[in-house]
């Protein structure tokens, strides 16, 4: 059994979606970074606060010594939409890459294979010249 899972984790294909996995993971960061740096603040523009900070409060809290808030009840609907935001981004992004590998693979299929005289054509002539003899 051991040996076996040898062979399944070092296959090339298990190989390659783990890469695939670690490089989305750093694209996800980067995407964030995005829209939480630049997306955000000026979404964030519109509500005269910034985009992520966006909450309905429910019940309201008590401020503490130290000027946090406790005992809020709010929903960080903010907070939420960038989530979404950074999906839609990542999603779209991955359309892009998914397209680009469809077309490519469409012009391999598409190229013509060179053509010859079918295997029926040879075997008429080959027919016809034995006629002829």
């Amino acid at each position: 059994m051991l040996k076996e899972f040898k062979e399944f984790a070092l296959k090339g294909s298990l190989l390659d979606i783990a890469v695939g996995f670690v490089m989305g993971a750093a694209f996800k960061t980067v995407v964030t970074a995005f829209t939480v740096g630049i997306v955000s603040p000026l979404i964030g523009l519109l509500f005269n606060t910034d985009f992520k900070d966006l909450k309905w409060i429910i019940k309201d809290g008590i401020a503490n010594a130290e000027g946090k808030i406790q005992g809020e009840i709010a929903v960080l609907y903010g907070e939420f939409l960038t989530s979404v935001l950074d999906f839609i981004i990542v999603a779209f992004i991955m359309f892009l890459i998914v397209k680009a590998v469809n077309n490519s693979k469409r012009k391999e299929e598409a190229a013509p294979a060179p053509s010859g005289p079918s295997q029926e054509d040879l075997l008429v002539e080959i027919r016809d010249l034995l006629a002829k003899k």
